[in-house]
């Protein structure tokens, strides 16, 4: 017999609400009316005009920053977002940088932290249109190899800073070595023994690959 909530269809409806997905609530919670369906159609999207996951969260995550800002009573210049936003995330940007870029922002009144906290992944773009709206794409198994590389790499790198930066802190408070303001910039180049082009790994990804590509026939 059914209850009164409708039983195991309406539990199973709940389960799978979209509110339920952290990119759900965050949607909520900013009252960002329209911004899953907009999600869903530049996923889906043909050509040119489809996103990518990694597209659609920087889209969403600059869209928090935006709004956080505004109801600061910030007055926003144009690429002023953006910008905030790369200081805030990139992995290229030292800590120095991104401090002082926090600092600017909690002068203005945004609470960095809880915004910062409520940035997502792309992996949580993905989990909210697939699992939460039931979206599915077609996707290209290639694209999604150079996604999953592209990450792995990322992930080496920030572990690969954080080790080399707690080292050399332990140094330096043991009265070892003597360093200012310590910052750890950790790059991964490729260099192609065949047409001699040096790239960064990141430049390499999104380019497909090196002038080589220029030759194929």
């Amino acid at each position: 017999m059914e209850n009164e909530t409708g039983g195991a269809d309406h539990w199973a409806d709940r389960q799978r609400s979209p509110r339920r997905s952290k990119v759900g609530r965050v949607i909520e919670t900013y009252e960002l009316d329209g911004f899953g369906e907009k999600l869903e159609a530049q996923w889906t999207a043909e050509g040119d005009e489809r996103s990518s996951l990694r597209e659609l969260a920087t889209e969403f995550n600059q869209r928090l920053l935006e709004v956080a800002l505004e109801a600061a009573g910030v007055s926003l210049l144009e690429g002023e977002v953006e910008n905030y936003y790369r200081l805030l995330t990139d992995d290229d940007v030292t800590s120095g940088t991104r401090v002082q870029a926090e600092r600017t922002l909690e002068r203005h009144g945004v609470d960095v932290e809880t915004l910062t906290a409520d940035f997502v992944s792309h992996q949580a773009i993905h989990t909210y249109l697939v699992k939460y709206r039931g979206v599915s794409r077609d996707d290209s198994t290639d694209e999604n190899r150079v996604e999953k590389v592209e990450v792995s790499i990322r992930r080496l790198r920030s572990r690969t800073q954080t080790v080399t930066t707690n080292s050399l802190q332990s140094l330096v408070d043991a009265g070892e070595i003597e360093v200012g303001d310590l910052d750890v910039l950790v790059d991964v180049n490729v260099h192609c023994g065949s047409c001699g082009q040096t790239l960064t790994v990141d430049q390499l990804l999104a380019d497909g690959g090196c002038e080589c590509r220029a030759d194929e026939p």
